[in-house]
């Protein structure tokens, strides 16, 4: 493990990930990992749920890390992996809760807590559940609380790790912050932008039609 994505879901991990594959630090495990891997769902659950988490089984293979559920480990996994460097993912926190009610909120209340409302999702369901229960006390209708606990969560980041192991990081900025923090030539070609609000409010509708 070599980058460990601290920022919530939302704060455009999904790039993240694509930036850092093509940077050589792929594979990267992100929550697209466990919508695949439903046995991966169910070790995450232990997680939550007090129990040791075996994180190198869950990252074999991979390099780096980004998005839910890891990010709810961010402080275990700096302890594990100590040579790692941390990326925060942040944005505005009203533009942050915008995104998340137009995209994840929606799916959230779908597949969970009620987990076995959408076939297939059983597993995904169970997880979601633990980790709005982990990251906003379950509260995910109260927008105040949701941005106060994204602020929250991202002030105990900044205090947690060292400034020099540590990158605060909004998309927007493209790649030079991102490949100085790593140390790696800039590429050239464009910043990935991927997982915007349009593909995944498709997903949002495919569900619904379930």
């Amino acid at each position: 493990m070599k980058v460990i994505g601290a920022g919530l879901g939302r704060t455009g991990t999904a790039s993240v990930k694509a930036a850092l594959e093509r940077l050589g630090f792929g594979p990267c495990y992100h929550m697209f990992e466990v919508l695949e891997r439903p046995d991966h769902a169910r070790r995450w659950l232990g997680g939550f749920e007090g129990e040791p988490v075996d994180f190198a089984a869950l990252f074999d293979g991979f390099g780096s890390t980004m998005d839910w559920p890891g990010c709810s480990f961010w402080a275990q996994l700096a302890d594990r992996y100590p040579d790692a460097k941390v990326v925060l993912t942040v944005r505005d926190p009203e533009g942050w809760y915008e995104s998340m009610a137009r995209t994840l909120l929606p799916v959230w209340r779908m597949t969970g807590p009620g987990a076995g409302r959408v076939p297939g999702y059983e597993s995904y369901g169970q997880l979601v559940a633990a980790i709005a229960a982990h990251s906003f006390d379950g509260r995910i209708d109260e927008r105040a609380h949701l941005v106060a606990e994204f602020e929250a969560h991202n002030a105990a980041v900044r205090a947690g790790v060292p400034a020099d192991r540590l990158l605060t990081y909004q998309v927007g900025q493209g790649w030079e912050p991102l490949c100085e923090f790593l140390e790696v030539p800039v590429p050239a070609e464009p910043f990935p932008h991927l997982n915007d609000t349009a593909s995944f409010q498709a997903m949002v509708e495919r569900l619904m039609a379930v």
